[in-house]
């Protein structure tokens, strides 16, 4: 089975953390927090500020390692590294998303997430 890591950013504003909704693939309509995959030699904090730049075209601040969780697809096991970031500048711009959101964390739970990040979401909406 393929094994891929994937870094995500939680990234807070005025109490509350944005997640985003895919627009494409399997996962379409699925919520998560934005991330994307770890290259070969890339480290996870240079992915996650490629990987936000990208899909929402802001800048961010890696602060530090949040939580991680460990999800098997039918064809794939994905490690997903979740990441405390900053806001720095930048209006959002949806590249890879049809939507976004800042949400309450006691309120992640009620969305539609994607499967792997279930269980960062109820880390989350716990501390």
């Amino acid at each position: 089975m393929k094994e891929i890591k994937v870094v995500a950013a939680l990234i807070e504003k005025s109490e509350k953390v944005l997640i985003a909704q895919r627009s494409y693939g399997d996962l379409k309509g699925k919520w998560e927090f934005p991330g994307g995959k770890v290259e070969k030699n890339e480290r996870e904090e240079d992915a996650i500020y490629r990987e936000i730049l990208e899909e929402l075209n802001i800048s961010i601040k890696c602060d530090n390692f949040v939580c991680s969780s460990v999800f098997s697809y039918p064809d794939k096991k994905v490690e997903l590294r979740l990441y405390h970031c900053t806001y720095l500048s930048g209006e959002v711009v949806l590249n890879a998303h049809s939507s976004y959101v800042f949400v309450d964390k006691n309120l992640l739970l009620s969305y539609d997430l994607a499967p792997a990040d279930i269980d960062l979401a109820k880390y989350v909406a716990a501390n």
